[in-house]
């Protein structure tokens, strides 16, 4: 096993409304990461939370840097933090 890591990433751009959330749940299950993904109520950022293996978290910040079709990603923040194992699962999250 790689190390592990979490990251908390803001994206923003046209990023709401293009299935930004739904993507990132399916690539993020794909490279087994856990954690969350949001709308924030600007209407213009996305935020998540990453956690697994270094190699998988960065493929899914890779992929967060264009998004899918749809999208028009303006630009990406990503802040390491502490790894702390809390999800089961990765989830789309509502306020």
């Amino acid at each position: 096993m790689g190390e592990l890591i979490r990251a908390h990433i803001k994206v923003w751009g046209v990023v709401q409304g293009v299935f930004f959330r739904a993507n990132m749940r399916r690539v993020a299950a794909q490279h087994g990461v856990k954690g969350w993904v949001r709308n924030l109520p600007d209407g213009r950022t996305v935020e998540a939370v990453l956690e697994g293996e270094r190699e998988a978290v960065e493929k899914v910040i890779c992929w967060a840097m264009r998004g899918p079709p749809l999208a028009r990603v303006e630009g990406l923040q990503v802040e390491f933090e502490e790894y702390k194992g809390e999800f089961r699962d990765f989830t789309i999250r509502y306020f």
